[in-house]
């Protein structure tokens, strides 16, 4: 019995601090019919400061790459940005407040998982395609 909860404990602990950030909950809403190739990225900003536009700037790979993809500028709070699958891509959001330049950085590969059991109909489920790119306070 005490053999039975240590290897129930261990297991979860694993499953607790595994690897994917996506878990093992598949939001049956987000599944689509058909693997997708490209994604929108949802890039979370900060709100404006003093009306300055905030400059977001996508690198395929690591930011040591220097590999600029594309380049956006947005006034708002969110911004959605396509991308391939399985491809690292690292983001970078330059806010302006009077007399300095501040610079947030963010990565992610978005990922497809086929889900045959939790929803109603199989489906692919795309994870890890959320980029926070708001500064700490």
């Amino acid at each position: 019995m005490a053999i039975s909860i240590k290897i129930f404990l261990l297991l979860f602990i694993v499953m607790l601090f595994s690897c994917e950030k996506q878990g093992l909950i598949v939001k049956c809403p987000d599944c689509i019919a058909t693997e997708p190739v490209n994604i929108w990225f949802d890039v979370r900003l900060d709100a404006n400061y003093y009306g300055s536009t905030t400059k977001i700037n996508v690198y395929e790979g690591y930011l040591e790459d220097s590999i600029l993809y594309k380049t956006y500028n947005s006034t708002g709070s969110s911004i959605t940005i396509p991308v391939t699958i399985n491809k690292l891509y690292t983001l970078t959001a330059t806010y302006y407040i009077p007399g300095d330049y501040y610079i947030v950085v963010d990565s992610a590969t978005p990922r497809v998982r086929y889900e045959k059991n939790q929803c109603d109909n199989p489906c692919y489920f795309v994870y890890d395609k959320v980029v926070d790119l708001r500064m700490k306070k």
